[in-house]
């Protein structure tokens, strides 16, 4: 396969998890700024966001196991390549900190990009070791359950809440607490982008390690959505914008 080669059906796989946003954010947007009598942070609307972030981090999960097998079937990886992205995608989610500070729309504080940027790096010595399928599996449980255990204990009030902020990440949410729109802490939410690159293994191991041939180029009828997955870090930064702007355009809500 050649170098940089994508799968476009992963390109569509992240659109749709796009889309899925577009109709979160969507449906929030009327209950914040509209006023509906809609249940968008609690109940099911709560875990089609969940479902939503998670689909976006099982899909970095497989695409670091993409990029990993292709580098180490060439000699190695170096941190250079996956220190930028991670950068990029960590950078993306600082300006929407600073945005939403600036418009006081509540703190984003450590978003899903935030996690995306953090997850690289994390994954990156395990991908370097080669550690095994299985101890990738165990490591995800462990982060998974850890991140639910957390969740459930501070919630029944068994495990106290801290009185920093620096906690924030491990998901550990302080006692005076403040509005957080986008919230994914690395417990639970790594764990599923481990999970997600044992699935990259199994599945594109050999196609990225250039033991398949190249796939074939997206049926036209996708190809749109081939376009929106590649593009994805830049929808994200402005697709908020605009359904507020179009959603105040048609007065369904006032800002």
């Amino acid at each position: 396969m050649a170098a940089g080669a994508r799968f476009w059906e992963l390109d569509v796989a992240r659109s749709g998890a796009i889309l899925m946003m577009v109709v979160y954010h969507t449906v929030y947007d009327l209950y914040a700024f509209g006023g509906y009598d809609i249940e968008a942070v609690s109940g099911p609307w709560a875990r089609f966001a969940d479902l939503t972030a998670g689909s976006f981090l099982f899909i970095v999960g497989v695409s670091l196991a993409i990029s990993s097998e292709r580098d180490l079937s060439r000699g190695g990886m170096r941190f250079a390549p996956y220190g930028r992205r991670a950068l990029k995608v960590f950078g993306a989610g600082m300006l929407l900190t600073a945005v939403f500070l600036a418009l006081g729309m509540g703190y984003v504080v450590f978003g899903i990009l935030h996690l995306i940027g953090a997850s690289i790096v994390l994954a990156y010595p395990l991908l370097k070791a080669r550690l095994s399928n299985l101890s990738l599996i165990l490591l995800g449980a462990i982060v998974f359950g850890s991140g639910l255990y957390v969740l459930g204990a501070i919630g029944d009030g068994s495990l106290p809440q801290p009185d920093t902020a620096w906690l924030l990440p491990l998901g550990f949410v302080p006692q005076e607490g403040f509005p957080m729109p986008d919230y994914r802490p690395l417990l639970p939410w790594f764990g599923v982008v481990l999970f997600g690159i044992v699935f990259g293994r199994l599945v594109y191991g050999d196609a990225a390690r250039g033991k398949l041939a190249p796939r074939r180029t997206a049926p036209a009828p996708l190809r749109p959505f081939v376009f929106l997955g590649r593009h994805s870090l830049l929808f994200y930064l402005v697709h908020q914008p605009v359904i507020i702007a179009a959603l105040a355009l048609l007065g369904v809500i006032t800002l």
